[in-house]
């Protein structure tokens, strides 16, 4: 039984950020601070990635968590009301995912994911950002990007 009314609970779901938010400023900032330059929110690519690295190929998005069912983390938990939509929209947002990723693939980028919980640690975040691209620099580039 949820806690809260529909009409409250849709309230607060309204609130959620879709840009900015917090996890995804954490990976902005771990990236500038590598020195690296990127564009937000390219709405001429698929899924609208979070980051765009034109230069490297490579476009990040920065999942929620519990949005887009990070695997084994306790953030991605089901909700106790009206079970059948939740599960419905949750193989959405998967679905959803899987085609962008698929079609950005197809495009030539290289597409990374970045979780939510995986942003709260700056240094291991930092880490992971200079080894994508310190990785990708050594690989040649077969594919023409748009």
């Amino acid at each position: 039984m949820d806690r809260l009314t529909v009409e409250r609970r849709s309230w607060l779901m309204s609130r959620v950020p879709q840009k900015g938010s917090s996890p995804e400023i954490r990976v902005r900032q771990a990236a500038h601070a590598l020195g690296l330059r990127f564009r937000l929110h390219r709405r001429d690519l698929p899924g609208t990635p979070d980051i765009v690295f034109p230069r490297h190929g490579i476009v990040i998005f920065v999942h929620g968590c519990f949005w887009h069912r990070h695997p084994g983390c306790p953030k991605a938990s089901m909700p106790k009301s009206r079970i059948e939509f939740w599960k419905a929209k949750f193989s959405r947002n998967i679905a959803r995912d899987l085609r962008n990723k698929a079609h950005l693939e197809q495009m030539g980028w290289h597409v990374e994911v970045i979780w939510e919980c995986e942003t709260r640690n700056s240094l291991t975040l930092a880490d992971r950002l200079s080894s994508l691209f310190s990785l990708l620099q050594r690989q040649p580039k077969h594919i023409e990007r748009v």
